[in-house]
């Protein structure tokens, strides 16, 4: 997948895609719809297939001071995006020159006159341009006198609760402790991924080292206990591994940053500045203040039996998502 960030004088390589459109933050199931729609379209059109993204999140840059709420970073984005066939991302940058822009400017200086689409795809709800003015109708309108193909995906429903797949609705279950069902609605284990930092280095003094990583730019779950499922993705030991992990302020030892330590199961070796990806498969309890280290020695051992069992269970097997 080709990674563009200025759509200026591109090369003829990369213009004519047909190119979903969207903020895809999470890549959940609805937005596979569109992503699917317009990888049909490609296929049949013999077109690259692109996805267009904004970056920051618009709701970065309209809420600054809001609490994170981002499930995947660009670089997590890309890399699900990739999976999906894309051979084109376009990155745009959102600012408040963006954020200005008509609705018909934006067809014009971005869709045709910098990405020269052959057709785009967007969800049903679509709506940009300054004051939110553009929408699907007005998409369909404009295209046909440019001369490019507009797709709408509907709405798409899940199988249980009839609500529609949202960033959103993820989110929410999420930040309620709830990271099974986020993956149903993903369609993947929800993640985080970072660089392990230096801490305390206490877990290792009490039998259980763990490795430290910071949540950076994204959303903060429940607080509490997980079983979790770990890819290491460099150096020696690299691969996947389960684990359990606390998120959260480590009131024992009276602290105030949200940190995710993690304690990987059968894994032993150096692994300060390398890269995690570390998935959220089942919520265990919430985090708890201990009156000493014994008991909370003794509760990490409980929490790892009971992640371990979790980790067994077929439903949160590695290949489910």
């Amino acid at each position: 997948m080709r990674l563009v960030r200025d759509i200026n004088e591109l090369p003829p390589e990369c213009r004519g895609a047909v190119v979903a459109i969207g903020n895809f933050d999470g890549v959940h199931l609805g937005h596979r719809a569109v992503l699917a729609q317009a990888a049909n379209i490609a296929h049949d059109k013999g077109c690259p297939l692109g996805a267009l993204v904004f970056e920051p999140h618009p709701r970065e840059f309209f809420e600054p001071e809001a609490p994170r709420f981002r499930l995947t970073p660009l670089q997590e984005k890309a890399r699900l995006l990739e999976s999906l066939g894309i051979d084109l991302l376009y990155v745009e940058h959102f600012d408040a020159e963006l954020a200005a822009r008509p609705a018909q400017d934006f067809v014009t200086r971005i869709l045709v006159e910098g990405l020269g689409v052959t057709h785009i795809v967007v969800g049903y709800d679509f709506r940009f341009g300054q004051n939110r003015e553009g929408d699907a109708a007005f998409l369909i309108r404009e295209g046909a006198k440019a001369g490019f193909g507009v797709g709408i995906t509907s709405a798409v429903h899940t199988t249980s609760s009839g609500e529609p797949y949202s960033s959103s609705l993820i989110r929410k279950h999420l930040r309620e402790g709830r990271p099974r069902r986020a993956a149903e609605l993903l369609g993947h284990w929800w993640s985080i991924v970072g660089p392990v930092q230096n801490g305390d280095q206490r877990g290792r003094t009490i039998g259980f080292p763990t490795a430290n990583v910071h949540l950076n730019e994204c959303l903060e779950p429940r607080h509490g206990v997980y079983a979790v499922r770990v890819e290491v993705l460099e150096g020696a030991g690299a691969g996947l591994y389960d684990g359990v992990a606390n998120l959260g302020i480590r009131p024992t030892f009276d602290k105030q940053d949200v940190m995710l330590e993690v304690n990987l199961f059968n894994f032993s070796g150096d692994l300060y500045g390398r890269m995690l990806r570390v998935s959220f498969v089942e919520f265990i309890r919430a985090e708890r203040k201990f009156d000493g280290i014994d008991s909370l020695k003794a509760q990490i051992s409980a929490d790892s039996i009971t992640a371990g069992e979790l980790l067994r269970q077929p439903e949160h097997a590695a290949g489910v998502f």
